[in-house]
């Protein structure tokens, strides 16, 4: 089994203006929404691979109601912690023109509903695949990452991690089987800038050589770089088509990079997938959808 885990879940609630104009009534022109959330992001992709995967993580109020309603919708089995208090997020994307984002806190995390969410870690088998994706509320410990790996380091668990910086690096002890920098976090984590080829190379390899099995690096219009466990470079571009969306471009590539190496065993494969995915949904207003995702396969 997969598993997801979405700490901050949230509806993307997204509008288009012809023109943003502070200070008065601005009216919208099309509007729509998302669940969203990097894990959740995951799991949807994953669904139209046809692969199955639990969303683990937090949800709270009507929000959180609407949260769980709709992964359910998609086939997706879910586990949240129901929280007391607060309510699941709603972030704000405004496309007028250039875009502007507000993404809200979310709400208080106990700890003892932390913990309800840990105890569900005890479920997961040797085999079995566990996506760490997005950053950590404020509510929760920074070493929140670290201490769910502690709990699942005596089992034989693929673990995938997706965060930035210091998440990222400290989660590297628990020699996780894929993490996915972008080039600009790879500049952040070793405080150097990278831009070359062999820079990108370099750089992921000394993330391998801190834990790291495989290290899939988003180049963004220069497509994507795969440094796998055996020490082999895979490179793969980017289609030419209009971009209408890269938000969960990224999440879109860490499920075909799953669902790539799940089906074929190949580090070639999964990039190849991979990249399709995140493409998919670069091309389209949500996510990656089967028919994309087959469409654009032809075309790789």
């Amino acid at each position: 089994m997969i598993y997801t885990i979405t700490l901050n879940p949230s509806i993307d609630y997204i509008v288009h203006l012809d023109k943003l104009v502070d200070g008065i009534t601005n009216r919208t022109t099309t509007e729509e929404y998302y669940f969203g959330g990097k894990g959740i992001n995951v799991s949807f992709v994953l669904a139209e691979l046809d692969l199955d995967s639990t969303a683990l993580g937090f949800t709270a109020g009507f929000t959180g109601e609407a949260i769980e309603n709709g992964v359910k919708e998609k086939g997706i089995k879910s586990d949240f912690i129901k929280l007391r208090d607060g309510i699941s997020r709603i972030n704000i994307k405004i496309k007028a023109g250039e875009e502007t984002e507000i993404n809200a806190q979310g709400p208080n995390i106990a700890p003892d509903e932390l913990e309800s969410l840990m105890s569900k870690l005890d479920c997961i088998q040797d085999g079995d695949t566990l996506i760490l994706a997005g950053s950590i509320p404020n509510t929760l410990p920074d070493d929140t990452y670290e201490n769910m790996l502690e709990r699942l380091k005596d089992k034989n668990v693929r673990i995938v991690v997706d965060a930035t910086k210091k998440l990222l690096v400290n989660s590297l002890k628990y020699n996780p089987f894929l993490i996915k920098p972008n080039r600009q976090e790879l500049s952040e984590i070793f405080d150097v800038e990278v831009k070359s080829e062999e820079d990108t190379i370099k750089y992921a390899k000394e993330l391998q050589k801190l834990g790291a099995k495989n290290v899939l690096i988003s180049l963004g219009g220069e497509g994507a770089m795969l440094v796998d466990e055996n020490g082999d470079v895979h490179k793969a571009g980017v289609l030419k088509e209009k971009v209408i969306n890269t938000v969960g471009s990224g999440d879109s590539m860490v499920a075909g990079f799953v669902a790539g190496y799940e089906k074929e065993k190949s580090y070639p494969y999964a990039l190849k997938l991979g990249s399709v995915c995140g493409n998919a949904t670069a091309f389209l207003p949500g996510l990656a959808t089967k028919e994309k995702i087959n469409e654009l396969l032809k075309k790789f």
